[in-house]
């Protein structure tokens, strides 16, 4: 007898809907699983026979062929477990009703025991399901509450292969798992652990982090050991604005594919902050694999990725980020596919100036050997750090502020400006498809929308020739100077606003490095 069921693949951020075909025929004695089945779908059939043996239901002893179609896409994982083993059990008649197998989409991986395990991409699954018109989804009560966040389609959890039998069989009905996905995400967006009171002192980096919060901007914090710069670069979430729901959902999936979401979890509520160690490789970072998977980047998308360390990472690393951190987002190209993944991050980086670490620290000396702190900051690639807005000096807190008893301003407080210097920016864009901050803006917008008077552009010409200012970093002022103007709620960029954005451009400086 010939029975189909439904699971779901899934390839970058989308699933793909796969019809599980299961005959049972009386004329052969094998087991066969095809439609480009990896190892791990293989392996099915013994944890299938296993599952349903343990629950005192029989396997066929005669021929029975499992094929998941589209069989020229490769299938992989062990999800296909649930919809296998179901489908098995109605063409053996043992579920007699057959046809309302096709209703549904079934997944999940199967113990030998017949419990159920969790298993990953459940939101893109379930978005799947909905658009193509499937009465439910059937799948491990460790997803269920990441899928119910999808309306209009019927989730329900399961922990046991006998639950799915049972309601197949009429005999027991299953819970609907319904999620408030609007009440759970508003309660979930201001609930940090750290925040910027904490730090003592330090009010020119936490201006400069609120300066890129504001426009988007890539940042690099320079300064020695113990002077702040994870802590503060930590805690720049809290005053990034919320996620805002389509935010959070193409968040949610890249997590749920790569299997970071915990278990029970809903939405992302919060932007992500990724920190990868700097021993980390190229496709760690930007994604791939034999099965491609999304990388720190991506895992990164709507949030901020810090990499602490920057001149301890590979190049080859740091150079491949060069292309995704422009078109925010990454193809991951292999001989039968291509995938993208977002990957529209705001990159913050620390460094020390020198590998002794006091380089232009007020009190200890450097140490370093003559030209030993240009070596340093040559390991990070022109091109890189044409990418990154601010560069921002960071020197150690004094210790009578360390002791001081003063309250510093909260999170929600410069969140507050933020928010308001985004909305100004989300109405002068509302026209520029994909530009939705200062940082994103094309040349031709910039010539555009950042005019400047002519004391201002004086002020600019003297900056250039007495710092020595590269001309890389002619736009970078302009752009970081309409997000502070945008803070002002000034509606032109003044000759004050130039002023401070041209002392975040350090590393554009000729001798900076000592030389």
């Amino acid at each position: 007898m010939l029975v189909k069921t439904f699971g779901s693949a899934v390839y970058g951020v989308e699933a793909i809907t796969i019809t599980v075909e299961v005959n049972v025929t009386n004329q052969g004695q094998h087991y066969f699983i095809v439609g480009l089945p990896d190892n791990a779908v293989k392996e099915s059939l013994q944890r299938v026979e296993s599952a349903i043996k343990s629950n005192h239901y029989y396997m066929p002893r005669t021929k029975l062929v499992v094929n998941l179609a589209p069989a020229d896409i490769k299938k992989t994982g062990s999800a296909f477990d649930l919809p296998i083993a179901i489908g098995t059990l109605g063409a053996t008649e043992q579920i007699t009703n057959p046809e309302r197998l096709e209703k549904f989409v079934i997944m999940g991986e199967l113990s030998l025991d017949g419990a159920i395990r969790p298993i990953k991409g459940a939101l893109p699954i379930a978005i799947q399901a909905r658009k193509e018109g499937f009465e439910g989804l059937i799948l491990p009560a460790a997803n269920a509450r990441e899928a119910a966040m999808v309306n209009n389609l019927k989730v329900f959890g399961v922990s046991h292969i006998n639950e799915v039998i049972d309601f197949f069989k009429d005999e027991k009905s299953l819970p609907q798992t319904i999620v408030d996905t609007r009440a759970e995400f508003a309660n979930a967006q201001s609930d940090f652990d750290i925040d910027f009171c904490d730090v003592k002192g330090q009010e020119n980096i936490k201006r400069a982090l609120e300066i890129a919060a504001a426009g988007g901007h890539n940042a690099i914090l320079i300064g020695p050991p113990g002077a702040g710069k994870t802590m503060l670069a930590k805690r720049l979430p809290t005053i990034l604005p919320p996620l805002t729901l389509l935010e959070a959902l193409e968040t949610t999936k890249i997590h749920s594919v790569a299997g970071k979401l915990p278990e029970n979890a809903t939405l992302v509520s919060k932007r992500p902050f990724r920190s990868p160690h700097h021993t980390i490789s190229d496709v760690a970072l930007v994604g791939g694999g034999g099965n491609p998977q999304p990388g720190e980047i991506s895992l990164a998308h709507n949030g901020v990725l810090f990499l602490d360390e920057l001149p301890e990472f590979k190049r080859t690393v740091l150079e491949v980020m060069r292309q995704p951190m422009e078109e925010r987002k990454v193809t991951i190209s292999r001989a039968k596919i291509a995938l993208d993944f977002p990957a529209s991050f705001m990159l913050i980086a620390s460094m020390n100036p020198c590998p002794c670490g006091y380089f232009n620290h007020p009190e200890k000396e450097c140490t370093c050997p003559p030209g030993g702190v240009q070596k340093y900051l040559n390991k990070i690639s022109g091109p890189l750090l044409d990418r990154i807005d601010l560069h921002v000096e960071v020197t150690p807190v004094a210790f009578n502020e360390l002791q001081s008893a003063k309250e510093y301003e909260k999170s929600s407080s410069i969140r507050e400006r933020v928010i308001q210097a985004r909305e100004i920016q989300a109405e002068r864009y509302k026209q520029n498809e994909g530009v939705y901050a200062n940082a994103q803006m094309s040349s031709k917008t910039l010539k555009e929308i950042c005019i400047i008077t002519n004391a201002g552009q004086n002020l600019l010409k003297v900056a250039m020739e007495k710092l020595n200012l590269s001309a890389r970093a002619y736009d970078r002022i302009l752009k970081v100077s309409r997000t502070i103007a945008d803070l002002s709620a000034n509606a032109d960029i003044k000759p004050e606003h130039l002023a401070e954005a041209i002392q975040y451009r350090s590393l554009d400086r000729e001798g900076w490095g000592g030389n």
